[in-house]
């Protein structure tokens, strides 16, 4: 797949608010510096799409964007260490499961992983959470270019053995780097046969 075009649609914190559920829509999270911005705006060819932020914990709100008119990217706040108040904390969280469990026309939710940490219990849990949901998502693997070849086998490797405490078999899993566009056609690809 190639992406043409890619715009901003909308932002809210209502599900009942989102766009008419009448395109695939494929949404991204992961915990706090993650990497998420900065993989959207390498996948969408767009370094401004997304916006950006040393600081963890910039989007706060549901953000829709348009690709080539025909489905929805859509950005979510991120989950775990990020500088807000519990009361906000609380806030997001609401809303993020009432559209992640409401959302009729999700495809796949992509959960966010960084590379070079171990399993984070905060990330399973959620992972655990999603299948207890039956939502459909695949883990994507960020900044590979982090580490060597091996080390990053031996860290994926050690993933997939803490998932299969919880999991029958490896739920889809890429690999990715935002600095060097490592797994964009992947990650297009499977956007691609998922529709």
């Amino acid at each position: 797949m190639e992406i043409k075009n890619a715009r901003f649609v909308m932002s809210n914190t209502d599900v009942k608010k989102c766009p008419q559920p009448d395109k695939p829509e494929y949404a991204f999270i992961g915990r706090s510096n993650v990497g998420k911005s900065s993989l959207i705006n390498m996948i969408t060819n767009n370094k401004k799409l997304a916006k950006t932020s040393s600081r963890p914990g910039k989007t706060q709100l549901i953000n829709h964007f348009i690709i080539n008119e025909s489905w929805y990217l859509v950005d979510l706040p991120g989950y775990g260490f990020a500088k807000v108040s519990k009361g906000a904390k609380n806030k997001f969280q609401e809303y993020i499961v009432q559209y992640i469990v409401n959302r009729e026309n999700l495809y796949c939710l992509f959960v966010l992983i960084d590379s070079r940490l171990e399993a984070q219990k905060i990330d399973i849990e959620f992972i655990n959470w999603l299948g207890e949901k039956q939502v459909p998502f695949a883990l994507i693997f960020t900044k590979t270019d982090k580490l060597g070849k091996n080390k990053l086998e031996q860290n994926i490797a050690a993933y997939k053995r803490e998932l299969l405490n919880y999991w029958e078999e490896i739920p889809p899993y890429l690999t990715s780097s935002s600095l060097n566009g490592d797994g964009k056609e992947n990650i297009l690809d499977f956007i691609e046969q998922s529709m």
